[in-house]
């Protein structure tokens, strides 16, 4: 097993920043890079051998609101390549460029629904600038995350097509559907095939869902597993508060190739995690 980072958006909460802003974690790598790399060097001290970038909800559209033009927003997406790469320090580690959903740069929680009324054709045409960008700062994987969808999932993989950089694609899921309410057969079916494509499977969900669609996920894409789903608690956006009890444990992601945690899944979690599992270097 390679074990995976945690939750980088909420370790960066943990340690005191406030990421209520619509940019959330891609924020600080215009305002404070370096609390990014500390709380990558933290998932790697705890045994991580992968660090997804602080991209995920970064765009285009995100940063022009924000008041900045596409050059600075190509430096600032480079550089959530760069600040992964400085935390990893050399060595057998890996550096997963996030590609997060559409409708996480519209901050409104549209990623757990997918179904934008948009088009795979514009979807795409959505994903392939940054996709562009990131892929020039050398990244070893992208991370095609969090896709809610399976047209997204098809715009996403067409996005990167001949960049020159491998992918994992994971879906996020409630119970035995996608977000959409896809079955979860047609949703790895996408990455049935493809060369290009490193391992299917989840992540942003119960941690009792993930358990469940890994054997699938290689049944049906035969491909390798990956998975990283959240705490198991659950945010209520009325108090803007996460509530429940964390249900994370390695079990819950044994039979995974590729594994680790999302929201709310500290370096600790991680730490147990890599204590358990016997891992292997990560490589191509």
């Amino acid at each position: 097993m390679i074990v995976l980072d945690g939750g980088l958006a909420t370790e960066l909460e943990a340690r005191g920043h406030d990421l209520s802003d619509a940019l959330w974690s891609a924020r600080l790598l215009a305002d404070d890079p370096l609390a990014i790399v500390a709380a990558h060097e933290a998932f790697f001290r705890a045994g991580a051998q992968v660090a997804t970038t602080a991209s995920y909800q970064a765009s285009f559209a995100g940063f022009a609101a924000r008041g900045f033009d596409g050059r600075q927003t190509s430096v600032l997406l480079r550089r959530s390549v760069e600040l992964a790469r400085k935390a990893a320090a050399g060595g057998a580690r890996w550096v997963a460029a996030s590609i997060g959903p559409y409708g996480a740069t519209l901050a409104d929680g549209s990623e757990y629904r997918g179904r934008y009324g948009l088009s795979v054709a514009e979807l795409t045409a959505f994903h392939r600038p940054r996709a562009e960008v990131l892929a020039e700062a050398g990244p070893d994987v992208f991370a095609l995350e969090t896709v809610p969808d399976v047209d997204e999932a098809v715009a996403m993989l067409a996005a990167v097509e001949g960049l020159g950089v491998p992918s994992w694609l994971s879906f996020t899921i409630s119970g035995d559907r996608t977000r959409a309410a896809q079955p979860l057969e047609e949703a790895f079916a996408v990455a049935a095939g493809r060369d290009d494509v490193i391992a299917v499977g989840v992540n942003c969900c119960d941690p009792d869902d993930a358990a469940r669609a890994i054997p699938l996920a290689r049944e049906v894409s035969g491909k390798p597993v990956i998975a990283y789903p959240n705490s198991g608690e659950e945010w209520d956006a009325a108090t803007r508060r996460w509530a429940g009890r964390a249900t994370y444990a390695p079990e819950r992601v044994a039979g995974a190739d590729l594994a680790g945690g999302c929201c709310r899944v500290s370096p600790d979690a991680i730490r147990v995690l890599a204590t358990t599992h016997v891992s292997e270097t990560p490589g191509h």
